[in-house]
């Protein structure tokens, strides 16, 4: 049986990320109600500037647009159970290659993330595709590797033997003319 505290451990990360999920429109939203025309906001932990946008609202509408969408991403990717779950990394470096791109730079945003994700892409892919493979090999055409290489191992050892019994036969038989 699981201890108390783990499961009380449980429930308040369950808790904490169902009810980000659930305020999750209205932190996309939590943007119209800053004011407008402002080079800097400051907010409760820290302070939103214009970084190159029009003002500091447009950059709070911009960094929300791609912050909320990433953790509900990474939230997804952390609790799948499917066999496919390595394809989410592709969005999760997107938003994160573009909300990087527009803390660093002055507003240079959406330009050249697509070279980054494209090499983060010729990395998932190929590992998805190869997952997908070994499970529809062994699913849908009864193909099991393992089983495979395990007759593979027999008849190796068997070969094996098979020289080994001609090696002695033929020492027998020279064995046998000396004598």
């Amino acid at each position: 049986m699981r201890s108390k505290k783990h499961i009380q451990k449980k429930l308040i990360i369950e808790g904490l990320i169902t009810l980000f999920i659930a305020l999750s429109p209205v932190l996309t939203y939590s943007y119209k109600y800053t004011s407008n025309d402002t080079e800097v906001l400051d907010l409760i932990f820290f302070e939103v500037t214009s970084n190159g946008f029009a003002d500091a609202r447009t950059a709070l509408w911009y960094y929300l647009q791609k912050i909320v969408p990433l953790i509900l991403l990474i939230i997804w990717f952390v609790t799948n159970k499917q066999w496919w779950y390595h394809a989410i990394l592709i969005p999760i470096a997107m938003f994160s290659f573009q909300l990087y791109s527009a803390i660093a730079t002055d507003s240079n945003v959406d330009e050249n993330e697509i070279l980054y994700v494209i090499a983060v892409t010729m990395v998932i892919v190929p590992i998805v595709y190869f997952i997908r493979v070994k499970l529809f090999d062994k699913h849908v055409h009864g193909i099991d590797l393992d089983a495979m290489d395990t007759e593979l191992q027999i008849l190796k050892e068997k070969e094996e033997l098979r020289k080994e019994r001609e090696k002695l036969e033929k020492r027998q038989k020279t064995v046998a003319k000396k004598m």
